[in-house]
């Protein structure tokens, strides 16, 4: 059994799946980075490229390809769920949690370091307003999805031992 982190980009799905693998005793694989490899190319630079439209397929079929692992915590893209049947393919195949964030608290983390955004082809070289207001545009339109998730954790009220409590409290299965 897998599980697939979802959230807006700077959720904290990459802290908290790292995190959250170390104390499940599971592997930790970040979907960005397994897409760059397979492309041989930063996200950034397929955004520039082949246009988003190529990215999303290519994502999907890299998410699809996380079926060959076992009991690893997967970090999507914060696209990923709103495109093709990513959110109900996951949801069949895995467990699926969505990292729920601000607003105003993805502004913070996303301007605490040039960095943060320029590694986000969909906010790069953005104000802060104007990054406040894709933000905002972005989370009306990807939150439904998320919404479709198993579980939905605050990750700055939540720590990986207690999500890792409440997985095995419903999926004791699988762990």
């Amino acid at each position: 059994m897998n599980i697939y982190l979802i959230g807006m980009p700077g959720s904290g799905k990459t802290t908290l799946g790292k995190r959250l693998a170390k104390t499940l005793g599971f592997s930790f694989t970040d979907l960005d980075i397994v897409l760059a490899e397979q492309e041989k190319m930063p996200v950034t630079e397929i955004f520039a490229q082949k246009g988003e439209s190529y990215f999303r397929q290519a994502e999907s079929e890299c998410l699809k390809g996380t079926l060959q692992l076992q009991k690893s915590v997967i970090a999507t893209g914060g696209g990923t769920p709103c495109f093709f049947d990513n959110m109900a393919w996951m949801n069949e195949h895995g467990i699926t949690i969505f990292l729920d964030v601000s607003t105003d608290e993805l502004v913070k983390r996303l301007t605490s370091s040039e960095d943060a955004t320029q590694k986000r082809p969909l906010f790069a070289n953005k104000s802060v307003e104007e990054l406040r207001d894709s933000i905002d545009t972005m989370q009306v339109n990807r939150v439904p999805h998320y919404e479709k998730s198993q579980f939905r954790f605050f990750p700055h009220e939540t720590k990986p031992s207690f999500v890792a409590s409440q997985l095995k409290e419903r999926f004791p299965d699988s762990f």
